[in-house]
């Protein structure tokens, strides 16, 4: 029976590895114990941020509906309060989007709240 080698398969499991770790800083990419660590890690952290993303997304969304809300006198608890009050239905992303791109439509909405 020949003798089965298997550096074929450990060739191209250490070249999956560094093609996942080019890029990184130094030996990171270039030493295959080094990029294998390195690319534990930086998995973990793309799990990680794929979370704390949508959390920093929204909490972005809140503080440009309140500076928006504040020019126009009301503070994004009251703001938000309004909306509920009057069954406007639109999200903090929506909202944050219109108070950037369409003014008017901002302050149709903020008349909208007051006048409650």
């Amino acid at each position: 029976m020949p003798r089965v080698t298997k550096s074929l398969t450990a060739k191209k499991k250490h070249l999956k590895v560094l093609k996942a770790t080019k890029g990184h800083y130094g030996a990171r990419s270039r030493l295959y114990k080094t990029a294998k660590q390195s690319n534990i890690k930086s998995l973990q952290y793309a799990f990680r941020d794929r979370k704390n993303r949508k959390r920093s997304f929204r909490s972005l969304w809140i503080s440009r509906i309140n500076a928006a809300a504040r020019d126009f006198g009301l503070s994004y608890s009251v703001f938000l309060n309004g909306l509920k009050k009057n069954n406007i239905l639109l999200n903090r992303k929506v909202l944050s989007e219109i108070s950037i791109s369409d003014r008017k439509a901002f302050e149709e909405i903020i008349q909208i709240v007051k006048s409650d």
